[in-house]
């Protein structure tokens, strides 16, 4: 997969079958706008490029960029265009976009958009303006209905509010698939395995969306491998100040993962964050979420 991030430099004769909108989380909207894409271009009859233009206008995100890559690239997307909202976007009025990127810089044969989509200065441009200026430009346009959770529009927003809420099933639900963080299993500082419950630590990226700090029934996957566990989201102390990390106990597990690629999948919130006076009882809280989480995922069929 290519990543670009400067559109203006973005070179390519081949014409493109382009989604365009913000595609944070890649939802299951997301997703249906994705699979029209590849359905475009897999019966058009020619060679083209399959392009995701994102605009990256927040502060934090649900996926991160390598995150959000990895999920393309197994969906078919050949470029995901990252577009910072740079003074140049944000003034561009919607008629210049689509005739300067659009058409001039992707060569786009077919546009895919949702409804409710707008762009360019004052969110003028909508679908309607793409359909007008498609037909002047040769490219095709294919609005998508809107994708529903428990009869509620899915949105990035809301799945956002769920997350800082800490509930994961829901969504997961609007995602399709379970919230995850992914890092490098980092050492920590060994009370775990002082205590018996040896774990893996990693540090999230920092415009990564989290949950509340607290404890959670996990699968992580760790390179072909998924174990389930717990995880506590928390804060960690550190010379210059503190940091949020993620602390997986994993069940069944007492291997070396240092300096391997985990990613977290979040299920199930638990438990607020603790501080506890001793590491006894430490030992205690960790024995008893163990025995939560073994009971959540036998009653959900995981174990």
């Amino acid at each position: 997969m290519k990543a670009v991030k400067n559109i203006f430099e973005y070179e390519s004769s081949l014409p493109s079958v382009v989604t365009i909108g913000k595609f944070d989380g890649i939802h299951l909207g997301h997703r249906e706008l994705v699979r029209c894409v590849k359905t475009f271009a897999d019966t058009c009859g020619r060679e083209v490029n399959t392009v995701l233009f994102s605009f990256d206008m927040a502060q934090v995100y649900l996926l991160t960029h390598k995150e959000r890559r990895k999920l393309l690239e197994h969906q078919g997307i050949r470029t995901v265009v990252e577009c910072p909202f740079t003074p140049e976007i944000i003034t561009m009025e919607a008629e210049d976009f689509i005739r300067k990127i659009l058409a001039d810089r992707l060569h786009a044969v077919h546009v895919v958009v949702g409804p409710d989509f707008h762009f360019g200065y004052g969110r003028r441009g909508d679908a309607h303006l793409l359909e007008q200026m498609g037909e002047e430009l040769g490219f095709s346009v294919e609005v998508v209905p809107e994708v529903e959770y428990e009869n509620e529009k899915i949105s990035s927003t809301r799945i956002r509010n769920c997350v800082s809420e800490g509930n994961m099933e829901d969504a997961s639900g609007m995602l399709g698939y379970p919230y995850f963080v992914t890092g490098q299993v980092i050492h920590g500082r060994h009370l775990g395995r002082t205590i018996g419950v040896p774990t893996a630590n990693m540090i999230p990226g920092k415009k990564k969306l989290l949950p509340p700090n607290g404890v959670y029934c996990t699968i992580s996957k760790i390179g072909d491998k998924k174990y389930p566990g717990i995880t506590n989201i928390g804060t960690k102390p550190t010379v210059d100040g503190q940091f949020i990390g993620v602390e997986t106990y994993l069940f069944s597990f007492d291997g070396d993962v240092y300096g391997e690629t985990e990613e977290v999948r979040l299920l199930h919130f638990v438990r607020p964050e603790k501080k506890f006076e001793s590491l006894e009882l430490l030992r205690e809280q960790i024995s008893q979420d163990h025995a939560v989480g073994e009971a959540y995922f036998r009653d959900n069929g995981i174990l």
